[in-house]
């Protein structure tokens, strides 16, 4: 019964403080206070964010098993076989089209996005909401900062990463006036959230259909999200013409024997930004430039030329049908 009152006591003191500063052991939760407080969260709630059981001392351990670079490459190399698999669900993507024809209509008026291209990205992020989150997008990134030691490049940006999407986190339920405790975000393994899979520091470009604010677990926001994030974070503003894309499914196939046959493939880039040089399968290529231009956009979206390239495949396949 001693103990108990304590352990009481010590969860009432938690409850209770009123924090004006953002001072802790870790000085990684340190920036992040800070991070969001800058944002107009309060101290008060900061603080019983990031001292929470519930939200810092629990940790997914699917999480850090998956993103080992081990994991990482095995997902690119089965990302070929999933692309080849969600053809057979291109007709679902035509009724989803049907269904929600005004919302793709506004989406394409707003932003200029191809209806078809959006539909592809939904498909393939959760099979146009069939597949259901059940991780918890704030423990995710808690357990990839707390456990990184950030020596390597990669480590450096898992670091970082992990850092802004909690510090997202805590700004967003903070606006929706939830506590650290109810604040649930249903996630995959990697921390991205509802239908279109967005990650916590993409949310500046959800969008609502009808509501002041946007909910990604809903099929309207999915799309207009999709298509806010396209136009403003890739510069998608123009309809693509799909009549300028001949054989798509050879040109899918090629692409998958040359990246198969050159470890740095690359659809799009020729280098990286850090000057890491690729084997470009468009370079010289006239024929295949206005594709190129539309891959790089989706891209943006995932940086893979799987996952880009298979975009366009099911968002062709699906026009075709429409």
């Amino acid at each position: 019964m001693k103990i108990f009152n304590i352990l009481f006591l010590l969860l009432t003191t938690t409850l209770l403080a009123k924090y004006n500063n953002c001072e802790f052991k870790n000085p990684d939760y340190s920036d992040i206070c800070k991070k969001v407080v800058k944002k107009g969260v309060s101290y008060d709630y900061a603080n019983q964010f990031l001292l929470s059981y519930f939200k810092t001392q629990k940790f997914d351990e699917i999480t850090w098993k998956y993103i080992q670079p081990s994991k990482i490459k095995y997902h690119r190399e089965k990302e070929k076989k999933a692309n080849n698999v969600l053809v057979k669900y291109v007709p679902k993507m035509v009724e989803n089209l049907q269904q929600y024809k005004e919302v793709y209509d506004l989406a394409e008026k707003k932003y200029g996005v191809n209806r078809e291209i959006i539909a592809a990205i939904l498909l393939k992020e959760t099979k146009l909401g069939r597949i259901k989150p059940t991780h918890d997008a704030f423990i995710v990134f808690n357990t990839i900062l707390t456990r990184t030691d950030p020596k390597t490049s990669r480590e450096k940006w898992l670091h970082k990463m992990s850092k802004t999407n909690m510090a997202a986190i805590i700004e967003y339920c903070y606006k929706k006036r939830v506590t650290p405790k109810e604040c649930t975000l249903p996630s995959s393994y990697a921390g991205a959230v509802g239908i279109p899979q967005f990650m916590p520091n993409s949310f500046i470009y959800a969008d609502s259909y009808k509501n002041n604010v946007a909910d990604l677990n809903t099929m309207e926001d999915a799309i207009m999200s999709v298509a806010k994030f396209l136009h403003k974070k890739a510069g998608f503003d123009t309809l693509m013409d799909f009549s300028k894309i001949e054989n798509i499914v050879q040109i899918e196939a090629d692409w998958y024997d040359y990246a198969f046959k050159n470890e740095n493939a690359s659809f799009v880039y020729e280098k990286s930004r850090s000057g890491k040089q690729y084997q470009c399968f468009t370079k010289n290529k006239a024929e295949l430039q206005y594709l190129k231009k539309y891959v790089k956009k989706i891209m943006r979206y995932n940086n893979s030329s799987n996952y880009a390239i298979g975009v366009i495949r099911l968002a062709y396949d699906a026009h075709v049908l429409l």
